[in-house]
This record gives structure tokens, sequence and C-alpha cells, in this order.
């Protein structure tokens, strides 16, 4: 049982934790910022209690633009990198869930990560960023990582995803590991979005029961005064029959 209940401000684009404070089940230091959590009642599921067994979260590729050179920052808020009080330009979004067993149970300490491009859709990959210094969100951290508590659950503040050039589906890259090994490689899209029907990515996954599995809801935060959002994704780890063919290219 988690015994903290998160007590998050959501509105502040800003909010920070006190000098000494840290996440007691990660190794990465939340000092300068708050935990932005949303839809935390997840988060206090009593595990095992699922009548069925949890299906798999699919595996997508990792494509190509895996930072080739991490941040300095590398904390779960990538809207505020280092001691900066300049946000990235984008729509907030508080990134939550639980990282699971296929039998329901919480994977606690495995290590999530998370990159993405900036809202200008420039990546933070030199292959990416080089031609594109002026585009480029010099205050987007572009890549974080969070490792899951008791509860397997993990958090992150970033931005909605956009879409961009050859892929028209807005998406979050996500890799989980278990002791600096990769179990899993996969996406997040956002439901209901319309590119999503021409993502060559996406489209990958032929069975809707599977591609439901890639998407989630990114719903406004009610009484948020700068247009945030909120999005609830669980990570089910597993392995599926299509690993093989969609972690490929």
């Amino acid at each position: 049982m988690l015994h903290a209940v998160l007590n998050l401000n959501m509105t502040s684009a800003s909010a920070k934790l006190g000098p000494t404070m840290h996440n007691p089940s990660t190794r990465f230091p939340l000092s300068r910022r708050s935990l932005l959590a949303v839809g935390g009642a997840a988060f206090f599921a009593t595990p095992g209690l699922f009548a069925e067994q949890l299906q798999s979260t699919p595996p997508l590729t990792e494509g190509p633009f895996y930072p080739d050179k991490l941040p300095l920052d590398q904390d779960n808020d990538l809207i505020l990198m280092n001691d900066s009080t300049t946000p990235a330009v984008g729509q907030i979004t508080h990134l939550t869930g639980r990282v699971l067993t296929p039998a329901g149970s919480p994977v606690r300490d495995a290590t999530i990560e998370i990159w993405q491009c900036d809202a200008n859709a420039v990546y933070l990959h030199s292959r990416d960023s080089n031609g594109k210094k002026k585009q480029q969100d010099p205050n987007f951290q572009g890549f974080g990582r969070f490792e899951t508590g008791a509860m397997g659950e993990y958090r992150f503040r970033t931005i909605k995803p956009v879409e961009y050039p050859g892929r028209p589906a807005p998406h979050i890259h996500i890799i989980v590991k278990q002791n600096d090994r990769k179990v899993l490689t996969t996406q997040l899209m956002i439901r209901g979005y319309a590119g999503n029907a021409r993502d060559g990515v996406f489209r990958r996954i032929t069975d809707p029961a599977q591609r439901e599995l890639l998407v989630a809801d990114f719903n406004p935060v009610p009484e948020s005064k700068t247009g945030e959002f909120a999005c609830h994704f669980d990570v089910v780890l597993g392995r599926t029959p299509d690993d093989a063919e969609n972690q490929r290219g």
C-alpha cells in the first residue's frame, strides 16, 4: 500500500519542491520542481484484483531520434530545464500511469524513459536538430526518466505531442528498463486523433484491440488557467505475437 498521497497543484507551470525533498522511489532528484500527478487514484488500486490477465502493451519501433546526447537534466519534468524559470513552448501535459505485469501486479523500481519532439517538431538529436537550430525550443528538455514506485507508478510533466512530416500521429516514445535491460520499447498516441489512421508506424498494428492499447485520452485539466492536459497510460509488460515484427526498423 502506498502511504503518501500526492497533493499536487496542476495549474502552476513552475511549482517547485523544497530544497531537500526527493521522490523516495527514484534515484533521480526532483528538488527543483513539483511532482505533478493527475489521476492519482489509480496509483492506489489494490493489485491482484484483475479477473483476467491484462493485455500486454504492444511494442513499437524506437525510431531514429532517441537522443544521441542526453541532456544534463534528465528528470521527469520536461517543461523546465535545470533552474530555469522559462517553461517550454507547448500545451503542458501531466502524463501518469503504472507499470504492471499481465497479472496486474505493480512493477517496482523499473526505469521508464520518455522522449518526444518539441512543439516545433524538433527532436533532441543531432540528425534532426542540427539543421533546425532556429526552430528548436531551447527550453524543452526533450527526454526524461523516472523510477517506478511501490505501486508501479510513474509521472511526467511534458507537452502534448505534435505531429511532424512523415509522422501524422503525434506520439511520445517510451522505453521501460529493468536492471538496465530494455524490456519494452513502444509509443503512446492520442486517442481519436485523425492522423493516426495515416501513420505508417501505428498502422503496423493491424488488430484494433492492440491499437487501443497504444492510445490514451489527453483531457483538459479542470480549472487550469494555462490550458493544461492530463493523460493516464498504464504499461503492461509481457510478450505479444507481433513483438519481432513491430520492433524492427
